[in-house]
């Protein structure tokens, strides 16, 4: 059976252009061709990078970490509750007010006692702000690297400074062995991205991010199967443009240097704007749409990756629309005061509001009439907006 899989999949009706076969694309006479089963060395090369990636969070991104002033804020633990426990696990980590008065009830706790109790518990399972510095200091390093490699790669290629040279003898285009690797650690990069997604920090978009990656992984294996090798490293180097910036924005957005990070989120949001919302539709959308037709009539190949182009620029327009939150919320307070894609730590001075918001009126109005305990005013968020993944990812 598997080999019937094995032999349907790789029809070359699907992957190649009509009347062509593996066969032209076989190696020979000193010209090498791209040939899927390649794509293997990703699997291991994955692995690396994943034991890569912890040796540097460790020796590297956790002392530069403290060394920028990087600070987790220090969480009481609860009090062991097994009903809170319970009902925190199996049911919901915010209950509404009805509820939480029943679990008061039900435990001997106060109203006030069993919200304090929640908001720890959720606290707990937040990560903290080491963790999230080490991440991003990773993927920065490494998206700079790509960035820097796959430039400099291109650099003398026609087919980045004049995009309807991707098109030029397709499919019959040989590949250097510096796009084969740069090629190779882009696919495994992001195969150890899928792999530690379930444990790395969980935002509001996380399925946009699981969508991401899995876009990601399967246009890079098929423009490398079917020697769309040109188109799909423009694509690879445009998105690489922008996601080492958002990374250099996450890294100063958890240290005190609140101006680097407001400037760098500016600059972000720029080069997104311009690489994914006008030059990903007006060149690489636009060439493979057109410009790869010319000379062929459309085959499946044709269709399914531009389905796959299509799925990743929504993801751009989704992203987009979040990056347009932050800048009017900088325009308008002249900081980013939160991150729209995660939760922020809950503090207890911000317990204690939310408890005097619901106290009588008359005890609140004697309270500003200095009758009372002194209102407590909730710190100030000290870290700017921050994005995302898939990266924009997209990357």
């Amino acid at each position: 059976m598997l080999s019937s899989f094995n032999e349907w999949l790789w029809q070359e009706r699907f992957w190649l252009p009509p009347n062509v076969s593996w066969a032209h694309l076989e190696d020979r006479d000193g010209l090498v061709f791209a040939h899927p089963r390649d794509l293997l060395v990703a699997l291991p090369l994955a692995l690396v990078l994943l034991t890569m990636r912890i040796a540097f969070e460790r020796f590297v991104g956790l002392p530069l970490s403290q060394f920028l002033g990087v600070r987790d804020k220090t969480r009481r633990p609860v009090k062991p509750n097994s009903t809170l426990e319970r009902y925190f696990l199996k049911k919901g980590q915010s209950p509404k007010e009805p509820q939480l008065a029943l679990l008061a009830t039900q435990c001997g706790l106060t109203l006030r006692q069993t919200q304090r109790w929640f908001r720890r518990r959720r606290n707990q399972d937040r990560p903290y702000l080491t963790k999230k510095f080490c991440e991003a200091s990773w993927r920065f390093v490494f998206y700079l690297c790509s960035f820097a490699g796959g430039f400099s790669v291109l650099y003398h290629e026609s087919w980045l400074w004049t995009v309807t040279m991707c098109w030029d003898s397709y499919p019959n285009q040989t590949m250097k062995p510096a796009l084969y690797w740069w090629y190779l650690l882009e696919l495994s990069f992001y195969i150890s991205l899928l792999i530690t997604l379930p444990f790395d920090v969980k935002r509001k978009d996380f399925m946009e991010q699981v969508v991401h990656h899995f876009v990601t992984i399967t246009l890079i294996t098929f423009s490398y199967s079917a020697n769309l090798l040109r188109i799909g490293s423009l694509v690879l180097l445009l998105h690489d443009s922008a996601d080492f910036l958002l990374e250099a924005c996450k890294m100063f957005n958890y240290t005190p240097f609140r101006t680097a990070c407001n400037v760098l989120f500016i600059i972000f949001s720029l080069v997104f704007f311009y690489t994914r919302l006008v030059l990903f539709p007006t060149q690489i959308l636009h060439t493979t749409y057109y410009d790869s037709i010319r000379e062929w009539s459309p085959f499946f190949g044709y269709y399914f990756f531009n389905t796959l182009l299509m799925l990743l620029q929504l993801l751009h327009v989704f992203w987009a629309c979040l990056i347009l939150r932050m800048l009017f919320s900088f325009v308008k307070k002249g900081q980013m005061e939160k991150d729209v894609r995660s939760d922020v730590e809950e503090s207890d001075s911000s317990e204690e509001e939310a408890a005097e918001s619901h106290e009588c009126p008359q005890l609140k109005n004697g309270a500003a009439r200095g009758h009372g305990a002194a209102p407590i005013d909730g710190p100030r968020s000290r870290v700017a907006g921050r994005l995302v993944n898939g990266h924009t990812s997209a990357t």
